[in-house]
């Protein structure tokens, strides 16, 4: 036998040995199965061996340096499977071999330098593994190398001088490492280079001006690197060029005009630089630009007007800069505009009603600029409209009532203008409104009854107007009222309505600073989901409900209220009136003037000793010190000193935890308060491990206001030590539960239905109302925790990556084993479809008690005899009894949903946003018995 192909079956078990048999073997294709074990060590002998493809398996152990003995193989596939262990050095004895893959494996150690005699070699894919060590520069001896592929390793050290000698080279991609120093000016001699790509390393010095010479680049991608230096004009001879990716440096200087020669150039992104100097007027000469990136930059000057040219335009991001001039008529009608963010410039002038004519736009963003007059009504014209921020400014005048007409908004900020007059009811019609800003502006009259039509708000802030009357909406209507009700700084009247109390899932609730009268209905206790209250400055009276956030809360300036809250009296000790006021008040009077003037003059040395008396070098070194530890929503005053001191400087006896990062402890702090406090790691130079990990984790929670997601208290970034403060969540991970007996038994349908609904609200919340959208990335079962009531809290967002709307969204492989979307194995690019996956594996898991395993690929395969018998019950977590009635209805969604979600073709999985709309829905009813319910009748539900 020269040709055995057993390829795209079902094959199990390891390869066995015997297949050293088969000597006269030539072609040997095992792809596509679920073949694991090691390679044998036996397949060197198949010496006659030209093609061996073994990709596509679960096979384990290195890979064996008797392959070394196959020099006549030509090509070699060991792609996508779980090798581990270094890359033998014999390979190098492998002179016939043109293709070599062995990416997506976990491969570790270096690349060896034996792989330079290869000198035939014209495909090399080695990425998406853990190899680590600098590129070889022998690699330079591979001149017919055509394609060559090293990305997402932990790869060091320069990128060698000899990649130059490698003049074949079509697509070169060395991304997701760490590499280090210059970009060699060597690099200009590949001259047939299509696709560069060096993101995400650590890249310093300046962009090699040699880079101009490779005239058949098509894309070329060096972001987040620390490159230096200004932008070369050379690469205005890349007239190929269809995307240019410079974001995340520290490049300074000019954007050089030249870039208006790339004529093909369809996405432009030089974001997050120090770019200086105006804006070229040359690249309103690009036709077929999609994309502009210029954010978070220092560019100055007037925005060109040739950008009414380009209407190709669908997405401009030019916030963040010093932008002066009128935009007026800056902007003509762009109709495939579809978004666009001017905020944080200097821009003045008026808004040009030709924005009305932009049909395609669904994101308009000019906040913190000096836009001044009126809102165009024809605005309301802009039907696709989802996220509209024109906050601090300068408008003036009424909101136009045609705003009603944006059916599609989600959110609408124009809080911090000088706007007047009524708010129009035509807000009403806001069906999608999510999010409403209108705080600090001029707004009189009272609060709209038809703003309860807007039923899906999750936060309200009217605060810091001039509205008054009563609150007239039925509050009950807006159940989906979340995050915020803002009513503050207003002349509000009449009493609190008990109604509020349905408000269930609300976290900040500001009243104060109004003229409400009353008592606080007892009712309100039952808002448990509260984490800020602030009643203060009104005219109520009586005690306080009994719940943990109105004893935390603010409520100065009510002399009727009593109760445990800081500044009341207790409510046992109010004073009684004996009838003799004015007696009491004289005594009063007599105490308290006497007191208020010793306190004024001790006040008044102490503040000239401040003045004259410098605090010393050590005090002043002590309040730089704790200025690096940020804190918020906090009770209190906490500081570094604080932390160290709760865990006797991280002592392992307050050590709950370990993760990949960095160990968690339990924290009891002066404030009474338990706290989770997470530490990262150190490695043995001392510095701190994947800084990024710390930075994406502060980003993305500061980002995120969701009840079931762990709240970050604080920061500290310090030089002794980096750790993140969170809320203290009692019953550790879902993980853990599951394992345990005793615990699985105790979380019982409902409460894992529950838990199953969390983490959908929460990714649901983060992928639709987060702007950019949040992915978690690491969703998994030791990253769900549940807190005493059984409540789920989502946590650990070190990997979490932040959608930006300019960005590839390119990245390594992150999460944990069993819950990683499929495409990440052999794409890199990130999208909120990936959290779904882990969300339906996640589901899975909790209704079975056990990670899920092969039952998913066994269920999606239509041929696999497992997917068409297995029926609902066998699956469910034997610990505990079937569920009945309405509650096996619930599990029944749960599971159709989870399948829905695991589906190897990305865009066949739903959206969170309804998966979580389905959970907040009436459960349907599954007409036939639960115990004769199959998994095959659950994938075809339509969810």
């Amino acid at each position: 036998m020269a040709d055995l192909r057993i390829s795209y079956n079902i094959l199990t078990g390891s390869i066995p040995s015997t297949i050293v048999n088969l000597t006269n073997l030539v072609t040997l294709y095992l792809n596509n199965n679920n073949l694991s074990g090691p390679i044998p060590e036996e397949i060197g002998f198949l010496k006659n061996m030209a093609d061996l493809e073994m990709s596509d398996n679960i096979l384990t152990g290195s890979i064996p340096s008797t392959v070394g003995n196959l020099t006549n193989l030509v090509t070699l596939y060991l792609h996508k499977n779980n090798l581990s262990g270094p890359i033998p050095e014999e390979i190098g004895n492998l002179t016939n071999l043109v293709t070599l893959y062995l990416y997506n494996n976990k491969l570790s150690g270096p690349i060896p330098k034996e792989i330079g005699n290869l000198k035939k070699m014209v495909e090399l894919g080695m990425s998406d593994n853990i190899l680590t060590g600098s590129i070889p520069s022998t690699l330079g001896n591979l001149t017919n190398l055509v394609t060559l592929y090293l990305y997402n390793n932990n790869l060091s050290g320069p990128i060698p001088e000899e990649i130059g000698y490698l003049k074949n080279m079509a697509d070169l991609q060395i991304s997701d490492n760490i590499l280090t120093g210059s970009i060699p000016s060597t690099i200009g001699n590949l001259t047939n280079l299509v696709t560069l790509y060096l993101y995400n390393n650590k890249l310093s010095g300046p962009i090699p001006k040699e880079i101009g010479n490779l005239k058949k680049m098509v894309e070329l991608d060096m972001c987040d690197n620390i490159l230096t230096g200004s932008i070369p004009s050379t690469l205005g001879n890349l007239t190929n060029l269809v995307t240019l990716y410079l974001f995340s440096n520290n490049l300074s200087g000019p954007i050089p005009k030249e870039i208006g020669n790339l004529k093909f150039l369809g996405e432009l992104y030089m974001s997050s630089n120090l770019l200086i100097g105006s804006i070229p007027s040359s690249l309103g000469d690009l036709k077929r630009l999609a994309n502009l990136s210029l954010f978070d930059n220092q560019l100055s000057g007037q925005i060109p007007k040739t950008w009414r040219n380009c209407t190709s335009l669908t997405r401009f991001f030019l916030q963040g800069n010093q932008l002066t001039g009128n935009m007026f008529d800056v902007f003509g009608v762009c109709p495939n505009l579809t978004y666009i963010d001017l905020s944080h410039n200097r821009l003045s002038g008026e808004l040009s009603p030709n924005w009305g004519k932009c049909k395609s736009l669904t994101s308009l963003k000019f906040s913190g600029n000096l836009i001044a007059g009126k809102i165009p009504p024809e605005f309301g014209q802009l039907i696709q409209l989802a996220l509209f921020d024109l906050s601090s400014n300068f408008l003036v005048g009424e909101i136009p009532k045609e705003l009603g007409s944006l059916k599609a908004l989600y959110k609408m900020s124009l809080n911090g203008n000088q706007l007047s007059g009524w708010i129009p009811s035509e807000m009403g019609k806001l069906s999608n409104l999510e999010i409403l800003d209108l705080s600090a502006n001029k707004q009189t009259g009272s609060i709209p009854e038809q703003l309860e039509d807007c039923l899906k708000l999750h936060s309200l802030n009217l605060s810091r107007n001039h509205l008054n009357g009563s609150i007239p909406f039925q509050i009950d209507n807006l159940a989906e009222l979340q995050i915020m009700l803002d009513l503050s700084f207003n002349m509000l009247t009449g009493e609190i309505s008990p109604q509020l109390q349905k408000l269930h899932m609300l976290e900040i609730l500001n009243l104060s600073h109004n003229k409400l009268s009353g008592s606080i209905p007892s009712s309100l206790e039952n808002m448990l989901s509260l984490t800020s209250i602030d009643l203060s400055y009104n005219n109520l009276v009586g005690s306080l409900p009994n719940n943990k956030a109105f004893q935390q809360g603010t409520f100065v300036g009510n002399k009727g209220l009593c109760g445990k809250a800081q500044g009341l009296q207790p409510c046992n000790s109010m004073p009684i009136n004996n009838g003799e006021p004015k007696k009491r008040h004289n005594v009063i009077i007599l105490i308290i003037l006497p007191l208020l003037s010793a306190l004024f003059l001790l006040l008044l040395v102490f503040g000239i000793s401040s003045f004259f008396c410098p605090r010393t070098r050590n005090a002043e070194g002590q309040r730089n010190e704790r200025n690096l530890f940020s804190i918020w929503n906090w009770d209190g005053c906490i500081s570094y000193e604080d932390i160290i001191d709760a865990t006797e400087d991280f002592d392992d006896r307050y050590c709950i935890g370990e993760g990949g990062y960095g160990r968690v402890y339990k924290a009891y702090l002066p404030t009474g308060q338990t706290v989770a406090v997470k530490k990262l790691h150190k490695l043995e130079d001392g510095e701190q491990i994947d800084q990024r990990s710390f930075r994406n984790e502060v980003r993305a929670l500061t980002e995120i206001r969701h009840r079931n997601v762990v709240k970050l208290y604080g920061f500290c970034s310090h030089r002794r030590c980096m750790f993140l403060i969170y809320e203290y969540i009692e019953r550790g991970n879902l993980a853990n539960i599951l394992s345990s007996d005793e615990g699985a038994m105790e979380l019982d349908w409902v409460k894992r239905v529950n838990i199953i609904k969390a983490v959908a609200h929460s990714l649901s919340y983060m992928q639709h109302d987060c702007d950019p959208p949040i992915v978690h990335r690491d969703i998994s079962s030791k990253n769900v925790l549940l807190d005493s009531e059984f409540e789920a809290h989502v946590s650990d967002f070190g990997t979490a990556r932040i959608l930006m709307p300019d960005s590839s969204n390119w990245t390594e492989l992150a999460g944990t084993r069993g819950y990683v979307a499929p495409e990440l194995a052999y794409t890199m690019r990130v999208t909120e479809k990936c959290d779904v996956y882990s969300f339906g594996v996640l589901a899975l898991e909790v209704i079975m008690g056990r990670h899920p395993g092969d039952i998913i690929s066994s269920l999606l395969t239509s041929s696999s005899e497992v997917g068409q018998n297995l029926r609902l019950k066998d699956v469910l977590d034997p610990r505990l009894p079937n569920p009945e009635d309405q509650v096996g209805n619930e599990v029944f969604l749960a599971v159709s949903m989870a399948l829905a979600c695991v589906y190897a073709n990305p865009q066949n999985r739903p959206p969170m946003q309804h998966i979580s709309g389905k959970f907040s829905t009436r459960t349907p009813s599954f007409p036939n018995p639960f115990h004769t319910i199959e998994m095959s009748q659950l994938m075809e539900f339509q969810v």
